[in-house]
């Protein structure tokens, strides 16, 4: 009896020996767990933990990958591997891309006849965020080669011009596209529009405008009838951008519709001219705000081509002359007066 009181003793206390190792063992595997976790963490790697009721040996967690991708600059994109509840999503700030499409002439559209330069196309650019949904026409004014071979009517009724400016009154023919003039430094007014409309066009995608641009090239194939054209049926609005040929840094100004009963009267005029003139002066208003100097009250009437032939609301913007100092500076701060008055009319 005494003898299977001692075996009993014994086997106890191999019993507790196991117990007590066994929990050593799992403490210590806990701890080597960790370790590599923390391992892990250390070099940068990402993880995720998996919790399994029923499977006591689920994996503790899974390394991820990590890759360096030209959309981020950064150079840290993680690319996950795992189900997409657990995949976070994917960010469109760096790999939205602004989309383009190529718009071609259409001889059917409404004063499509009356033009004779429309061998080109035009780009409508869309912004890739914080859509406005509304599509800006912006016209790099001049830029055409041989535009002063060719002569287009003043106004669509055949009546002759009221006002003088390149053309004469009383003419009813004028100049399909002119060249432009030359800065005061021999740079061609051109060049200098190309280069403050891309500029406009890049302030406007960036707030959520899409462009028709409508010359974006030294020698574009589109008179100003043809330009107009595709401003009204492609956009919400059209602002083409000049430099008068004074020499004097007289300051910016809008050419809008002349105060004239008959000239007002005249379709399309007589449904838009009100229009014109309101997004002159939004445009003035906020080139004033951001320190662009203005002629006189910023309004010059004359019947223009293309506001004589425009359905939608458009002006010539004069945004200097040929004494003006047009450096990057001036053309950031005209590109966001633009920008400013484009919001104020569409009250955006």
């Amino acid at each position: 009896m005494k003898k299977a009181r001692i075996i009993l003793a014994m086997a106890f206390l191999l019993t507790s020996f196991s117990a007590q190792a066994n929990a050593v063992s799992a403490q210590s595997e806990a701890k080597i767990t960790a370790e590599n976790i923390s391992e892990e963490n250390s070099q940068g790697i990402s993880h995720k933990l998996f919790s399994g009721k029923d499977n006591a040996s689920s994996e503790a967690y899974e390394t991820r990958k990590k890759t360096v991708t030209a959309s981020d600059p950064g150079g840290d994109t993680a690319e996950y591997d795992g189900d997409a509840e657990t995949a976070p999503a994917e960010s469109n700030e760096n790999t939205a891309e602004i989309s383009t499409k190529t718009i071609k002439w259409d001889s059917s559209w409404k004063y499509a006849d009356f033009s004779k330069i429309h061998d080109d196309t035009v780009t409508l650019y869309r912004a890739s965020s914080n859509r406005k949904n509304k599509v800006i026409a912006v016209n790099a004014g001049h830029g055409t080669s041989d535009g002063s071979k060719y002569k287009t009517q003043c106004h669509p009724d055949g009546t002759p011009k009221y006002v003088t400016g390149s053309t004469a009154s009383g003419a009813v023919y004028s100049t399909a596209i002119a060249g432009g003039m030359e800065f005061s430094d021999g740079t061609p007014e051109a060049e200098m529009t190309l280069k403050t409309a891309r500029s406009i066009k890049d302030i406007l995608l960036e707030n959520g405008y899409d462009v028709l641009m409508i010359r974006d090239s030294d020698d574009c194939r589109l008179d100003n009838i043809a330009r107009t054209v595709f401003a009204n049926e492609n956009a919400d609005c059209h602002i083409s951008i000049h430099f008068d040929s004074t020499n004097s840094d007289k300051g910016a100004f809008y050419i809008g519709v002349p105060d004239i009963k008959e000239y007002k009267a005249m379709y399309p005029v007589s449904k838009y001219w009100k229009k014109h003139n309101r997004l002159g002066n939004c445009l003035i208003d906020s080139l004033k705000d951001n320190k662009i100097k203005i002629y006189s009250s910023g309004y010059m009437g004359i019947d223009l081509t293309q506001t004589s032939y425009s359905t939608v609301p458009s002006v010539d913007l004069e945004l200097g002359d040929k004494a003006t100092a047009v450096d990057d500076k001036f053309i950031a701060n005209a590109s966001q007066g633009v920008l400013e008055g484009v919001n104020s009319f569409f009250k955006k």
